[in-house]
């Protein structure tokens, strides 16, 4: 099963460099270039987590 399918699973909320943000399950490896900025949580609340904080999906240009 997909791991984004599950509404009882525990999930965080990972930033890159660019701002950028994506939905995560808690059990799976943090990417290398991500942080987590949110979670564990539920997917309800780490979903309403990225509607409040990313609210311009422009990624922000990286300081050269």
């Amino acid at each position: 099963m997909n791991p984004f399918d599950r509404t009882d699973g525990s999930f965080l909320i990972l930033v890159n460099h660019l701002n950028q943000h994506s939905l995560w399950p808690e059990f799976a490896q943090i990417p290398d270039g991500w942080t987590q900025v949110f979670g564990p949580a539920s997917l309800e609340a780490a979903n309403e987590y990225v509607q409040t904080h990313w609210t311009d999906i422009t990624p922000r240009e990286s300081a050269l």
